[in-house]
């Protein structure tokens, strides 16, 4: 099990970007949650195994259809124990 703090800089914010994510979240099993950022990123807390986090990884850096990734950052965290993946309006 693994932890990874992602953020995904384009134009990823009014294009679908969280909703997607978590759609393909709940497929993959990986628990955390998407919120967007003031500054037009989103930003990804995630935890799974690796190959997941891999997928997840995979479809970050694409996005949904009108999404235009423009780069992404990850680094490993500390392990949160997520019980499911939301689609936050704000960080708590």
């Amino acid at each position: 099990m693994k932890h990874l703090n992602i953020e995904v800089y384009g134009e990823v914010q009014g294009v679908y970007y969280r909703l997607t994510c978590k759609a393909v979240a709940d497929q993959l099993g990986i628990k955390g949650f998407v919120v967007n950022r003031p500054d037009g990123s989103v930003y990804i807390e995630a935890e799974g195994d690796s190959s997941t986090l891999e997928e997840l990884l995979e479809f970050c850096q694409e996005g949904p259809d009108r999404a235009e990734v423009k780069s992404l950052t990850q680094e490993e965290g500390p392990l949160r124990g997520f019980k499911n993946f939301e689609v936050l309006k704000k960080i708590k």
